[in-house]
């Protein structure tokens, strides 16, 4: 599994021979791409419908749309997508399959409305954890966490480490809109894995953090992760 972070909660995830785009937003200043500069992937996965998420949403509009049914219902509209997974996208506690990938919808502490004329109510706002195996199995597979936006929440402990057992993580540093060092750390050590990638910070004043700070806390929070601080555009093999 290869992992690249265009910055903010951009990522770009490869399981075998399936491309995966997660919250496609280039107007950002850890990246040097444009949206245009992308290929298209084989599946877009949102995890909520605010802008800095969904931006860039509508380059990759043919490839097969991964998010709830109110947000895959409003980027069919707004963005002209008419593929979804299972027609009509997924919710929470769901898995569906995505290619060679296995993709589980777990929920996260954040908004999600969207601010328009009309203002959208995009469903719950959410996080993927993306396998390489089924996650019911007993198959020994691989698998990365997208946290989404979110606060601290006792699901990551209690459901997320628990159960699907994540490898690595990438988790909102910024505060804020978001959990910041501290808690993402606390999140961390709940989530038990074995790296962490810090995400969703440096792209707007309010959310200015030292990614050094958040490895610090990691530390001192007692996890063993590895906190690995990619550079915008930088790839990761897992």
């Amino acid at each position: 599994m290869e992992l690249t972070w265009h910055g903010h909660s951009t990522w770009h995830v490869s399981v075998g021979e399936t491309d995966l785009l997660i919250d496609p937003f280039f107007d950002n200043p850890k990246t040097d791409l444009d949206a245009s500069d992308v290929p298209t992937p084989d599946y877009v996965l949102l995890t909520h419908g605010h802008a800095d998420h969904v931006a860039d949403a509508g380059s990759f509009a043919d490839a097969t749309l991964v998010a709830t049914p109110e947000l895959v219902s409003y980027c069919q509209e707004e963005f002209g997508y008419e593929d979804a997974v299972g027609g009509m996208g997924m919710n929470l506690g769901g898995t569906v399959e995505c290619g060679d990938a296995f993709v589980t919808m777990h929920r996260a502490d954040h908004t999600n409305g969207i601010m328009t004329e009309y203002d959208v109510d995009a469903g719950m706002p959410a996080g993927f954890v993306i396998s390489d195996t089924d996650p019911a199995s007993d198959a020994d597979g691989t698998s990365f966490y997208h946290a989404g936006d979110t606060a601290l929440m006792s699901e990551m402990r209690d459901v997320v480490g628990e159960y699907l057992e994540p490898d690595a993580a990438a988790v909102p540093i910024g505060d804020h809109f978001t959990m910041g060092p501290w808690q993402a750390a606390i999140a961390v050590d709940w989530l038990d894995v074995d790296y962490a990638f810090p995400q969703h910070y440096d792209t707007f004043p309010p959310i200015e953090q030292d990614p050094a700070d958040f490895a610090a806390r990691v530390a001192d929070a007692g996890s063993d992760a590895e906190v690995v601080a990619l550079e915008g555009d930088e790839s990761f093999t897992l």
